[in-house]
């Protein structure tokens, strides 16, 4: 039996193939489902792809109680086109913009935006983090840079 003759019995008006064709997209559609944080990645490095750059302020850092899971909120807005948007953002998968989350309440970041729907934005990603380091955490690092003058 061809290929084209199967289709043909899966998709079958009588009903005799009507049973595995719907199990097999079922299986199908199955398969190419993506968890949770899969789709959120995808997100965020589209947006980090097609984004455009603008500045913005931390606003808060919204961390749960120990008992639950350890999801850090980082809560920023910025501006676009006189409409001002104050969104949050998961960082607790991405560890440089996690580690930088603490310090960087009341301060300036970069955040990138989907220029087609302004409201699709990230602080962070993968390939790209938006987050600034404090000006303490910025001398410590030229410092580590900078050889020592051996006199």
């Amino acid at each position: 039996m061809n290929t084209l003759a199967r289709l043909r019995a899966l998709w079958a008006p009588n009903g005799a193939g009507a049973p595995r064709g719907a199990s097999l997209l079922t299986r199908l559609a199955a398969w190419r489902r993506k968890d949770p944080e899969a789709i959120e990645r995808l997100r965020r490095l589209d947006v980090h792809r097609r984004g455009r750059i603008t500045a913005g302020q931390i606003v808060d850092l919204v961390e749960p109680l120990p008992p639950a899971p350890s999801a850090r909120l980082l809560v920023y807005k910025y501006e676009v086109a006189g409409v001002t948007y104050e969104l949050s953002q998961d960082v607790s998968s991405l560890p440089e913009a996690a580690s930088l989350a603490p310090q960087a309440v009341g301060e300036a970041a970069n955040v990138k935006y989907d220029p087609t729907t302004p409201a699709n934005s990230i602080i962070a990603c993968e390939e790209w983090c938006g987050l600034r380091p404090a000006k303490n955490q910025k001398s410590e690092i030229r410092k580590q840079k900078r050889p020592e003058s051996e006199p």
